[in-house]
C-alpha cells in the first residue's frame, strides 16, 4: 500500500461523513426557492439533522490524513502516568517581592482547574485570584506553575498538603518565588513532552513485488527514519482529540448554542471605562467550532500537498511568534524561508473579518467550508457572536527531538512544542492506531 493510498483509507470515514449531509437539506425545495431565499432564511432551512451525522468519526483526529504513511501501526500510551510526562517551560526571572506566590508544582491523576480550586482554599483567597498559564492532562506526570495573590504575603498557618484528594493523585510543590505580578493564561513558552510508547506492532511492508528499498530496511531504522524527517520537517498542526471532547460532543454543545439566539449586548452607560460589553462565554464550545473547521481545511491541504509549501494568495506565520504577512504570490525567496521553517503558511480559525487571505489559499477556504452543511453551520454560529478571524500554522514544528528504544517494543519520546499544539498531532503522524 502506497502512502496516498493509506491516507484515502484512513479519511474515508469521516469524508464520507461530510459528504452525505447534503442530504440532510430539505429534499422538497426546488432549485427556484432556493434561489428566491435570502440568507438568513437558507440558513434556517438548512439547520443539521444530527441523528444523521457521525460527529464521534468527523472529530476523531486518527481519521484525519498524513503526508506519509506511519511506520507504526499500533502503540499504546499512558500505560501509566510516568509514560506521558509533560514540563511547562516557563522563562522568567522572579522579582523576589510583590503579593503573588509563585508555585513550581509536580502533579499526577488531577487536571488543573481541580488543583486551583485546592489552592484557593487552602490560601482561602478566591479562586480568581489564582493564576496558571495553561491546562496540563489528568492522565500525566505534569510540572506547571501556578500563582496566588495573597495579600500583605499572610501565608496559611499549615503548608500545603490537601487530603481529600484520591489515592492515584499526588502533587508535590517544586520551588516557589514572590512576584509583583499574576500569572496569566498562555504565559508559558513551551511544554517539554517525554512520552513512551508500549505494546509497539509496526507497519508491515507491501506485499507484492513493488516494495520500495526503505520497506526492506529492519522496522525499528524506518521508524527512525521518519522521526528524523519529521524533527527537520514538523508534521500537520492539527488540534488534537481533546479539544472535541468525548465522542465530540463540545461539537455538539456548539451546534445546541448556535440554535440560539445571540445574546443582545448589554448597554454601557457613557462614562463606562469598558471597552464593550463581555462577551458570551461558552468558550469551550465557540473553540471547537473553529478547531474543526480548521483541521477540515488542514486535512485538504495534506491531501493536496500544499500544507507545508504554501499557495498563492497565502497567510503566514513566522516561526515562533504570533506575527504574520501575506503575499500574493510564492517567490524563490520565499519558497526557500518555507523551506527553512522560518515561515509556516496557516489556515483560519474561522470568524469575522477573515480578509488577508486571498486567491487559491482563500478559494481552498471557502470551498471547505461551503462543501459541508455542518461547518457552514459552524461557521455562520461563529460569525453571528461576532467571534474574530485568526490565523494558526499548518505545520508544527518540533524542537530537540530525541528517543531511545528501551526494548523492540518500547519507545521513549523526548520532544518540545510551542504553546497551543498537541502531542497528540506528533504521534499520529508517527502511529497508526494509537490505544491509550
Amino acid at each position: 500500500m502506497t502512502s496516498q493510498d493509506n491516507q484515502n483509507d484512513i479519511t474515508t470515514t469521516a469524508q464520507d461523513s461530510l459528504d452525505s449531509q447534503a442530504a440532510t437539506i430539505d429534499p422538497t425545495a426546488n432549485d427556484q426557492n432556493v434561489n428566491e431565499q435570502t440568507a438568513s432564511e437558507k440558513t434556517a432551512s438548512e439547520k443539521i439533522d444530527l441523528a444523521h451525522i457521525d460527529i464521534a468519526a468527523l472529530t476523531d483526529t486518527a481519521n484525519l490524513p498524513q503526508p506519509s504513511l506511519q511506520p507504526i501501526q499500533q502503540a499504546t500510551y499512558k500505560a501509566n502516568a510516568t509514560d506521558f510526562i509533560v514540563n511547562e517551560l516557563l522563562p522568567l526571572d522572579f522579582t523576589g517581592e510583590g503579593e503573588h506566590l509563585w508555585l513550581h508544582i509536580e502533579k499526577s491523576g488531577m487536571n488543573t482547574a481541580y488543583l486551583a480550586k485546592l489552592l484557593s482554599e487552602w490560601a482561602d483567597i478566591p479562586l480568581r485570584d489564582v493564576g496558571y498559564s495553561g491546562l496540563k492532562d489528568r492522565h500525566a506526570l505534569t510540572t506547571q506553575w501556578f500563582s496566588l495573590r495573597i495579600p500583605k504575603k499572610q501565608l496559611p498557618p499549615t503548608e500545603f498538603a490537601p487530603v481529600d484528594i484520591g489515592e492515584n493523585e499526588t502533587v508535590t510543590i517544586l520551588a516557589q518565588h514572590w512576584h509583583n505580578k499574576k500569572l496569566n493564561r498562555g504565559t508559558h513558552r513551551a511544554n517539554q513532552f517525554v512520552i513512551t510508547l508500549r505494546d509497539i506492532q509496526f507497519a508491515s511492508a507491501s506485499d507484492g513485488n513493488n516494495v520500495s528499498p526503505e520497506q526492506l530496511l529492519p522496522a525499528k531504522e524506518v521508524v527512525e527514519q521518519h522521526l528524523t524527517r519529521i524533527g527537520r520537517n514538523g508534521v500537520p498542526n492539527y488540534f488534537g482529540p481533546q479539544r472535541f471532547g468525548r465522542q465530540g460532543n463540545n461539537v455538539r454543545e456548539a451546534l445546541s448554542l448556535f440554535a440560539r439566539p445571540p445574546r443582545e449586548p448589554r448597554p454601557q452607560p457613557k462614562k463606562s471605562k469598558r471597552k464593550g460589553a463581555p462577551r458570551e462565554q461558552n468558550t469551550m464550545e465557540l473553540s471547537a467550532a473553529r478547531s474543526l473547521i480548521f483541521n477540515e481545511i488542514l486535512a485538504a491541504r495534506v491531501r493536496n500537498g500544499s500544507w507545508n509549501t504554501g499557495l498563492a494568495g497565502e497567510v503566514f506565520n513566522l516561526d515562533g511568534s504570533g506575527s504574520i504577512f501575506t503575499s500574493e504570490t510564492l517567490d524563490d525567496t520565499l519558497h526557500a524561508r518555507i523551506d527553512s521553517g522560518d515561515i509556516h503558511p496557516t489556515a483560519v480559525l474561522w470568524g469575522t473579518g477573515n480578509d488577508k487571505v486571498t486567491g487559491s489559499a482563500a478559494d481552498l477556504e471557502t470551498e471547505v467550508v461551503q462543501h459541508s452543511p455542518l461547518l457552514m453551520q459552524l461557521a455562520t454560529g461563529l460569525e453571528q457572536r461576532d467571534i474574530k478571524a485568526q490565523r494558526r500554522a499548518l505545520r508544527l514544528p518540533l524542537e530537540a527531538l530525541s528517543w531511545e528504544w528501551s526494548d523492540d517494543q518500547t519507545l521513549v519520546l523526548n520532544f518540545t512544542l510551542t504553546t497551543g499544539s498537541f502531542a497528540t498531532s506528533v504521534l499520529a503522524s508517527l502511529v497508526q492506531q494509537l490505544e491509550s
